[in-house]
């Protein structure tokens, strides 16, 4: 019998401990915009290439950056096509906060992938990587 509880209150402890190591967290998007992917910065510089899975035709990108600021120098968009959109840009985009508007086409067009080189400015290793998501703006024939 006491074999029997400390194995039911050791696999009691172990199941709590393995669900409050869980990592879950919540992205509130704006109604119109859709989340094509998100990837963590280095400090040197990084280059990164987000596949489009979606289906949709999008109007316009923008970036949301988490955690750190982040020094975006480089984009390149891929469109299922085969046209190629590089903007230029050269930005510091503030932790917390959004990147301007990144405007596609008034007809809406699909992406194949997104492409940019970017890294997380100010800090040290010591205090984590920024974290960049990447959102699509939603064409809708009918208009919105």
């Amino acid at each position: 019998m006491k074999n029997f509880l400390f194995i039911t209150s050791f696999g009691f402890i172990a199941l709590l401990l393995m669900f409050s190591c869980t990592n879950t967290r919540s992205i509130a998007i704006e109604e119109g915009w859709e989340l094509l992917g998100e990837r963590k910065v280095n400090f040197l510089r990084d280059k990164d290439d987000i596949p489009v899975t979606s289906r949709n035709e999008f109007t316009a990108l923008r970036f949301k950056v988490e955690d750190r600021d982040i020094r975006l120098s480089y984009l390149k968009i891929y469109f299922r096509n085969g046209d190629v959109l590089q903007p230029a840009v050269d930005e510091i985009i503030n932790s917390n906060q959004n990147s301007k508007v990144i405007e596609l086409a008034r007809e809406g067009k699909p992406i194949d992938k997104i492409e940019f080189k970017y890294r997380t400015t100010g800090g040290s290793v010591l205090n984590g990587r920024a974290n960049v998501l990447v959102f699509g703006k939603k064409y809708y024939p009918g208009g919105y």
